[in-house]
């Protein structure tokens, strides 16, 4: 599936000079309409489709962006009530206290970054299901997401998924690098963003679609 995605990507940009430019166009614009073209690929399509019909791929991008915080309102939540409380603990003074809210502050990263593995599980398939169905409340149908996963097998998908993070990790690198380089780094930057959303697009198509779904 990785080289598949790496292959859609490449094929998608390379030597498609107009296509690239318009990508990167919607990487400036917030990342809004990039997202919206992402829900494109989800949707199946194959080859990577052209960049047109703007309107409807900022409300797409909009409402990716909407599933994506509703997803995220738990961890922001404890991570509020984790660093608040820590600060008011800091702000007292209190050695003791002050200890005490280091190891409560470690304790609440290591839940944030549990849930943050749980619900990463349901949000990928709950956005691929917003790309196909146009209805946002299908992103939380989580019977649905459930079947899906049980269809994929759990072993499977998480494997899949590690995948995914370890390809991203390596990828942040390479940005992190070429991002020191003064404003050539921030040019490629623009540039790299656009084929790793195909990337990506089309990876999680290929894990949703392996269910037969």
């Amino acid at each position: 599936m990785v080289g598949e995605a790496f292959a859609y990507a490449k094929d998608g940009v390379w030597e498609k000079w107009n296509k690239w430019l318009m990508l990167i166009i919607a990487t400036i614009l917030l990342g809004i309409p990039l997202m919206g073209y992402v829900m494109k690929i989800l949707r199946g399509e194959k080859p990577a489709p052209e960049v047109a019909d703007w309107g409807t791929l900022f409300v797409d991008g909009i409402k990716y962006i909407i599933v994506a915080f509703i997803y995220a309102i738990p961890i922001i939540i404890i991570e509020f009530l984790v660093l608040g409380a820590a600060w008011m603990i800091m702000m007292s003074g209190d050695v003791t206290a002050m200890a005490g809210a280091i190891a409560g502050m470690l304790l609440g990263f290591v839940i944030m970054f549990i849930l943050a593995i749980i619900i990463a599980l349901f949000e990928m398939i709950g956005i691929v299901r917003l790309a196909r169905t146009g209805s946002i409340g299908e992103a939380f149908n989580f019977s649905a997401i459930l079947a899906t996963i049980g269809k994929i097998g759990w072993v499977s998908y998480i494997i899949a998924l590690i995948v995914f993070v370890v390809v991203a990790i390596i990828f942040g690198i390479i940005v992190a690098i070429l991002m020191m380089i003064p404003i050539l780094g921030l040019i490629l930057y623009l540039c790299l963003i656009a084929p790793f959303a195909l990337f990506a697009g089309r990876y999680l198509c290929q894990v949703y679609d392996s269910a037969g779904a």
